[in-house]
């Protein structure tokens, strides 16, 4: 069973989604925004998709520019961050049973499904 990590107001999101569904694989939806993961969950996605922090972040967000020691931080920091403004994850992320991807480009994904 995969579990996507997805926002549905976002087109590569729900183009992982549309992709997942066509394969006809069984799958779970978080809606990170709405659930947003705690500090030890972020840490097993980090660990399965072999990222760190600042590889999820989304710089362009208003929330991170916001952050006035944005240039400056570790990724411990950048991880609090992610913890305290779920919309600073970059989409989608999909999780298989001991690994996953970040989905975005949607190629990440089709590698990531020839795999399992």
């Amino acid at each position: 069973m995969l579990k996507i990590y997805h926002n549905p107001r976002c087109r590569k999101s729900r183009e992982a989604l549309k992709l997942i569904e066509e394969k006809q694989l069984e799958y779970e939806i978080i809606l990170y925004l709405e659930t947003p993961p705690d500090k030890e969950e972020l840490k097993q996605i980090l660990k399965k998709i072999n990222l760190q922090p600042s590889a999820l972040l989304r710089k362009n967000e208003a929330q991170w520019k916001a952050l006035p020691n944005r240039k400056t931080m570790s990724e411990e920091e950048i991880l609090e961050a992610l913890i305290l403004y779920p919309k600073l994850i970059e989409r989608p992320i999909v999780i298989g049973q001991n690994k996953g991807v970040l989905a975005r480009p949607i190629d990440n994904l089709i590698k990531f499904l020839k795999q399992d």
